[in-house]
């Protein structure tokens, strides 16, 4: 069945947890596939909606703060994740996004046991059913220092040396990525000044590397992004329809 035409495509609600936070380049990919973008804040007071009846899916983005962190805002939207599960709605959560996720589902989020980090860009391995789904990037790229535990019923897609739980599925419509695949060359450069005094932290890397690792590395993942939000979006809308 062909994909519904883009002037039906239900808007997809993005979730963001700083006033200069953006989409970036997944907004931009969603963007051009069609879709409209309703962006809200609730770390600003924005309120995230009790139905998803009127948009095509969710995604939450990362930000500073820590999926156990007690803030109301952190709480609401944890909770708030039974929506998407309950309603069977396409939901993609980018690093604070997974582990708000995982502990939606009763897993743990803590740093690592050595207190090692994720800062700059590292190595990714699909698991056999991560391949079966489709082609993923050698290489990606981090800014974490918490990982997740693969709640009980998801299925590991990828994983890492450091953090072995890098990417998963819960159900048909769920997924949660450690990683990020939406950082645009200027969110990346804002994110090397901003975020330097954490390059001394055990396992990140200089912010040279950050920056030369995007020359090598970052076409594959942006098309892994592309693909990925064709299967999680679009595959999604195309069930939906049938």
């Amino acid at each position: 069945m062909p994909i519904a035409a883009e002037t039906d495509r239900k808007p997809i609600l993005i979730v963001l947890h700083q006033e200069r936070s953006s989409a970036g380049r997944v907004g931009q990919i969603l963007t051009q596939k069609g879709f409209s973008l309703d962006i809200r804040r609730p770390a600003l007071g924005d309120e995230l909606p009790p139905t998803l009846e009127h948009h095509g899916g969710t995604i939450i983005f990362g930000g500073p703060m820590s999926a156990n962190d007690e803030e109301d805002f952190v709480r609401r939207e944890i909770d708030w994740l039974s929506v998407p599960l309950k309603e069977n709605k396409p939901y993609l959560g980018i690093c604070l996004g997974a582990q708000m996720l995982a502990r939606n589902l009763g897993g743990k989020v803590a740093p690592h046991h050595e207190g090692m980090t994720e800062i700059g860009w590292y190595p990714l391995v699909a698991t056999d059913a991560g391949r079966a789904l489709m082609d993923w990037p050698d290489m990606v790229y981090h800014f974490h220092r918490e990982g997740f535990d693969l709640p009980a019923g998801a299925e590991l897609l990828a994983t890492g040396n450091t953090y072995p739980n890098q990417a998963f599925r819960y159900g048909d419509n769920a997924w949660g990525i450690q990683f990020h695949g939406e950082l645009t060359r200027a969110m990346m450069h804002r994110w090397v000044v901003h975020g330097a005094h954490r390059f001394e932290m055990p396992g990140a890397q200089i912010g040279k590397a950050h920056l030369d690792g995007r020359m090598q590395h970052d076409g594959p993942l942006r098309t892994w992004m592309e693909n990925f939000l064709d299967l999680i979006f679009l595959q999604a809308g195309v069930r939906e329809a049938a």
